[in-house]
């Protein structure tokens, strides 16, 4: 029988995330994760055999973490008509933060080198065009509510353009017309 894991994996990400957001993706390796989180470097491969799999499993991470916060928020809204959409336009009414920006500005540049980081992405946005395309009472309507948070979030996640608080609380609510129009 082998030793009991003592090394928790969260605390690996973690260190990942603190070396990316500080450093940049192209100083993310397997001994800064290790030096970052004080562990060996054997304990980071044991769990992550190469940096794309640790990037990998960073992406999935924040994957997970954000739908979990729009099931809540799904949870909230109830019976609401056209419910996929509307979660992702509430969900969306938060800005993006300093270290939302970081990140995807870090997750671009990865996702550069290595094609594959873009699968569980991907995956999920295709997932949520279907939900939202099979659940809207006029789903091009809701398609374009969609296009368009995303594409505000995308202008904040890369520190292209801010909106004020104001503004942007319009964009939404102009944003959430959308969803109710047969384009």
């Amino acid at each position: 029988m082998g030793r009991k894991r003592t090394i928790d994996r969260e605390a690996v990400l973690d260190a990942a995330q603190r070396v990316v957001q500080r450093d940049g993706v192209a100083k993310l390796t397997l001994d800064a994760v290790a030096a970052e989180a004080g562990i060996s470097k054997a304990s980071v491969l044991y769990d992550y055999k190469t940096k794309p799999a640790l990037m990998r499993a960073m992406v999935e991470r924040k994957i997970a973490a954000e739908e979990m916060r729009v099931d809540r928020i799904r949870a909230a809204l109830g019976d609401t008509p056209n419910a996929a959409v509307r979660t992702r336009i509430a969900a969306g009414s938060d800005a993006a933060t300093e270290d939302d920006q970081a990140f995807t500005l870090c997750l671009a540049a990865a996702m550069a080198q290595n094609s594959d980081l873009r699968h569980p992405i991907c995956s999920r946005l295709g997932e949520t065009i279907s939900e939202i395309q099979a659940t809207s009472e006029s789903p091009n309507g809701a398609l374009l509510a969609f296009l368009s948070l995303e594409g505000l979030k995308l202008m904040e996640y890369f520190g292209v353009y801010r909106f004020d608080p104001e503004d942007r609380r319009q964009l939404l609510e102009e944003i959430g017309w959308l969803v109710d129009q047969a384009p």
